[in-house]
């Protein structure tokens, strides 16, 4: 009879958490941040159809990093809950607090149940009425919920896109403004090799950033009733609004 090898706890989670984060540095970046007009979504994915960037409910989107079969199973059970709470109570009582505690009592689960834990990296928001009722919540592979504030950055090299938005992140400017902050920092990503530290400066006037093809892009408008005439406040930007935008931020 063969003996098994005895593995400790600590040393379990710590190969667990070692092989999550490894799996979600691969993946290309994500941001999500709050602004004058709403909450801005911008993930580097030159995918059309396979989104990272999604709807949940009337005012809460969805953004994640990491491997696409999981996070999508994630995205829908998510969509689920919300129809479900949504019908049973009321619209209100859809709550992006609540949909993040489902998600972290399921990453959580995973995490120490099943033999290999989820490669993902969540964002939940929720756009309020105004920029102080924002909530951005950040999930992680083991089920640990952030309650974050003016903007979340997960996968990829988060370190050199974080430190961009701290220098250029404001609350008050637009949409258009933001976006083209979000895909600056991204493409800072691109002037520095893997193993380079955080550069002290944000990519050079006359630098290149990533193209529309390369981007998906969404927003929360914050008043969508009177902009739009809907109530769902998620709305994709398309290639050719991105790749009009983006010109105008290069000709500037």
């Amino acid at each position: 009879m063969t003996q098994q090898f005895y593995v400790s706890p600590e040393q379990l989670m710590k190969d667990r958490a070692d092989f999550a984060r490894k799996g979600i540095a691969r993946g290309r970046s994500v941001v999500v941040l709050t602004c004058r007009d709403g909450i801005a979504f911008v993930a580097e994915n030159p995918s059309p159809s396979l989104h990272k960037l999604g709807e949940i409910y009337d005012r809460i989107g969805f953004a994640a990093v990491g491997k696409y079969n999981e996070f999508e199973s994630l995205r829908q059970a998510g969509v689920r809950y919300a129809d479900v709470r949504g019908y049973s109570y009321a619209r209100e009582d859809v709550s992006a607090r609540g949909l993040a505690s489902v998600y972290a009592q399921s990453l959580g689960s995973v995490f120490t149940a099943e033999g290999k834990p989820f490669e993902v990296e969540l964002a939940v928001a929720e756009v309020g009425r105004e920029p102080y009722s924002d909530h951005l919540y950040r999930l992680t592979y083991d089920g640990s919920i952030a309650d974050e504030s003016n903007y979340v950055v997960m996968g990829g090299q988060a370190e050199i896109v974080n430190d961009s938005l701290a220098r250029t992140w404001s609350p008050d400017t637009p949409f258009s403004e933001a976006i083209q902050i979000a895909v600056r920092a991204l493409s800072a990503t691109r002037q520095a090799p893997e193993s380079a530290p955080a550069p002290d400066t944000e990519p050079a006037p006359g630098t290149e950033l990533l193209g529309a093809g390369l981007l998906e892009v969404a927003v929360l408008d914050r008043d969508p009733l009177s902009t739009r005439g809907t109530v769902r406040a998620f709305r994709r930007i398309g290639t050719v609004e991105l790749d009009r935008l983006l010109s105008s931020a290069e000709g500037d």
